[in-house]
């Protein structure tokens, strides 16, 4: 008996010392966190106090009101440039690393292989040059001006004193000082993002090898007709290369990238001066692109949406004028196929005879690897893009290679200098002098000021050239498609005081038929345009309320427009279909967060866009994919044979494929939302997908350091929402939207509104770090205020900075 009560001991218990080390253990876990979560913590930063520190000329304080939003108090610029980047580098010092690296192609050295393809495109394409280029050229206030902000980004990591960012503990980060061209840097990045064509341009000189020209014209809605520069054979000798080449280039943006922005005269506003909108839509992230903040220093008083790393509002007004952009979507890349000399590999064919490559070697250092090198060629047009091709050896083969030319990339670029310029114009002749040397991205701005003058004016470096409107690439050798030029800048698109009182852009077409220059074919449809004058016309003098009640607009006209002839085309017996069909007759458009209709909608509009075209564009269709409402439009009306599948020996209509494709919208639907229509929401669906681009990658926790909630809206709306239908796993997540929006009451400016999408941090330990996330969810705004007083009435603190 005693035997078997030992044996029960042995098998049923454990020794009590066995738990006490397993709770020790436990302590000590919970321990060795507990220190590690405090000692991260003091990563966040000194909001009150007084701080030494070297390269001030006087006293400066930096008062954070409730909202974190930092108002500086200078004595001269120097001072207020220097503090911005000081609480830059306190707010964000880690996006200002990742957008420094990523521009100068250092990701790898802190990431690994992972971005090694990205370093070497930056690399190839030559930015780090173009920034010095642009550096050297900066005049002597503008260089002053940012030596100060990168003496003050320096200042404010030295002065941290605590733990660094929870990133640069992760990836073993140490910080380097900043430097003029890390600013300069992070505006070409914008102008890559805002300024492209060339994806398309390779994409069509693809396609040319299986479609015939009108079916090419078809697919882009805003077409030149004709034919392409280069002769159809050697783009088509050449297409299955361009497929390779394609994946070259970074990613397409999702559907949606795009801006609002609008200003209305004294003449339609109840407080008799103008009015002004702007929300540009970019990628969404967290933290966000945008950061707020104040400069006040004599004759400096301006207050907007900065970018952490450029030494001032990028949107904004200041105590006279108030501005807003929108892209312009201008043609100013092109792709040049160029002939190698066959009697010296080393040379490349001209018109006036060969030339020399221009070579170099760049050296790429990746995290756990070896160092890898990178042989870079350019000609006269660009940097040679084709290298980047892992097999480059096909268009090798055929004796040419393919060069890329962009705006962005000419040492005369001095957007950087023009920025500095805006903020302290007090009237429009100041406003437009400024602007001389904006270069890219072009931009559609709109103007208003204190006096009740309203513009317009779409400044920056569109080219002009020799034959053709760089809608397929051009043939190096013949001359064809060269550069000659670019519109002077008194020839750009502008308006000042128009008579109707009123100017709206939202990305569509801002040239008439008669204007002498080529600027684009690349506009957005007229939806968001046209809806914005609706909701204008629909009240008769508005205030900053009806402006934002604009702004929260989730209307799709493209859904009214095209369901329509969807509903009256569509056959099927299939009884979920017929059920769908019945709830979008009943469907007004609105792209509500709550509602089935919307995401029944879309899912169709995905399906239709693949059954309508992927037999047509073969392998090509998953880089074309996204919706296009103009060329489904042609292809159920005036060019039906699209809607026969050519994979098949059935002979389909127009009606059985919107069937079919609506049928498989809602067997996709039922598999990602479950069976209940009903219960569907385009909300859940559409969730905001703003990720941070390193803490979001860790496994289990990334999405702790993220933001993502329900948003309705579409490419279409005012409230635009954009998505990536190609993305099989998140095909209707939100990654683009109006990631900042702001309204500029030039009555009384500091009753101007702004908000951006996520918080003043970039610390996930900091409560300012999704702060604003709900507030810009459910439509509202914070004062956009820079009277003393009412700053200090209710603060964080006021951080003094002294020189020692």
């Amino acid at each position: 008996m005693a035997r078997r009560r030992r044996r029960q001991h042995r098998s049923g218990f454990r020794p009590w010392w066995i738990f006490a080390g397993l709770g020790a253990l436990v302590l000590f876990a919970v321990a060795l966190a507990a220190g590690a979560y405090l000692w991260l913590r003091t990563s966040l930063p000194v909001v009150d106090g007084t701080v030494a520190v070297a390269g001030l000329n006087a006293r400066v304080e930096v008062i954070r009101d409730k909202h974190a939003i930092p108002h500086i108090f200078a004595t001269t610029d120097h001072d207020a440039f220097y503090a911005l980047g000081f609480v830059h580098a306190q707010d964000r010092r880690w996006q200002m690393e990742f957008q420094r690296r990523l521009a100068a192609g250092r990701l790898s050295e802190i990431i690994g292989e992972r971005t090694l393809s990205i370093d070497k495109f930056i690399r190839t394409m030559g930015i780090p040059q173009a920034v010095a280029a642009t550096a050297a050229r900066l005049s002597p206030e503008a260089r002053a001006a940012y030596e100060a902000y990168a003496d003050g980004v320096n200042a404010g990591v030295a002065g941290s004193g605590g733990a660094p960012p929870l990133e640069f503990v992760l990836l073993g980060v140490d910080p380097e000082p900043w430097r003029v061209e890390d600013s300069i840097g992070w505006a070409k990045m914008m102008a890559w993002d805002l300024g492209g064509n060339a994806w398309d341009e390779a994409l069509r000189a693809r396609l040319a090898k299986t479609l015939t020209s009108a079916e090419i014209d078809m697919l882009w809605p805003n077409h030149p007709k004709g034919h392409p520069a280069v002769p159809a054979e050697e783009v088509t000798e050449t297409s299955d290369d361009f497929g390779a080449l394609a994946q070259v280039f970074p990613p397409r943006p999702p559907d949606g990238q795009g801006s609002n922005n609008w200003v209305l005269s004294g003449a339609h506003t109840t407080s008799g001066k103008p009015l002004l909108a702007n929300d540009p839509h970019l990628g969404l992230t967290t933290p966000s692109l945008w950061y707020l903040a104040h400069l006040s220093a004599p004759g400096l008083e301006v207050i907007g949406a900065t970018l952490p790393g450029v030494p001032a509002p990028v949107l904004g007004r200041n105590q006279h004028i108030a501005w807003g952009f929108t892209n312009t979507n201008p043609d100013v890349q092109d792709l040049f196929i160029e002939t190698i000399d066959q009697n010296d590999p080393t040379r490349y064919v001209t018109p006036n005879g060969s030339e020399p490559f221009v070579e170099r070697n760049e050296i790429i250092r990746v995290k756990d690897k070896p160092d890898e090198t990178l042989f870079v060629r350019e000609t006269r047009h660009g940097p040679v893009v084709s290298d980047l091709v892992e097999h480059s050896d096909t268009f090798l083969s055929k004796g040419r290679v393919i060069a890329f030319s962009w705006t962005a990339l000419s040492p005369n670029d001095l957007t950087p200098q023009a920025g500095l310029g805006l903020i302290k114009a007090s009237n429009w002749e100041g406003f437009v002098t400024a602007l001389e040397d904006f270069g890219a991205p072009v931009q559609n701005m709109v103007y208003a000021d204190v006096e009740g003058n309203i513009g317009y004016i779409a400044p920056g470096y569109v080219p002009i050239r020799s034959s053709g409107e760089g809608w397929m690439p051009s043939d190096g050798a013949s001359g064809e498609g060269e550069w000659t030029g670019a519109i002077p800048f008194y020839a750009m698109p502008r308006e000042f005081n128009p008579s109707s009182g009123r100017i709206v852009t939202a990305n569509n077409r801002v040239v008439g038929p008669d204007y002498p220059y080529f600027v684009s074919h690349d506009w957005s449809p007229n939806f968001r345009y046209d809806r914005i004058n609706e909701l204008l016309d629909a009240t008769a003098t508005h205030d900053v309320a009806s402006f934002a009640t604009i702004q929260q607009d989730f209307t799709s006209l493209g859904a009214k427009k095209i369901l329509p002839l969807l509903l009256a085309t569509v056959k099927s017996e299939d009884a979920a279909v017929n059920a769908a069909l019945e709830r979008l007759k009943s469907f007004d458009g609105a792209m509500a967060a709550d509602r089935a209709e919307p995401l029944i909608y879309v899912a169709w509009l995905r399906e239709l866009m693949r059954g309508l075209f992927a037999d047509e564009l073969e392998g090509s269709f998953a880089d074309y994919w996204s919706i296009r409402l103009a060329p489904i439009e042609t292809a159920l009306t005036t060019q039906q044979s699209f809607c026969d599948d050519r994979t098949t020996a059935v002979k389909e209509d127009c009606g059985r494929i919107l069937g079919a494709t609506l049928e498989r919208g809602l067997v996709d639907l039922r598999q990602r939302y479950g069976d209940d229509m009903g219960a569907w929401r385009w909300g859940e669906a559409h969730a905001i997908q703003a990720r941070h681009r390193v803490l979001g990658e860790v496994p289990g926790i990334g999405g702790l350091f993220e933001i993502a909630m329900p948003h309705g809206g579409d490419r279409d709306t005012v409230n635009a929402g954009g998505f990536t239908v190609s993305d099989e796993l998140n095909p209707f997540g939100q990654n683009h939207g109006a990631g900042y929006r702001a309204i500029y009451d030039l009555a009384n400016p500091d009753r101007s509104v702004f908000i951006q999408s996520s918080g003043q941090s970039g610390n996930p330990f900091s409560p300012y770090y999704k702060s604003f996330a709900t507030l810009w969810q459910a439509g509202a705004y914070v004062p956009m205020i820079t009277e003393r007083a009412a700053i200090e009435a209710d603060k964080l603190g006021t951080l003094v900075l002294t020189p020692p």
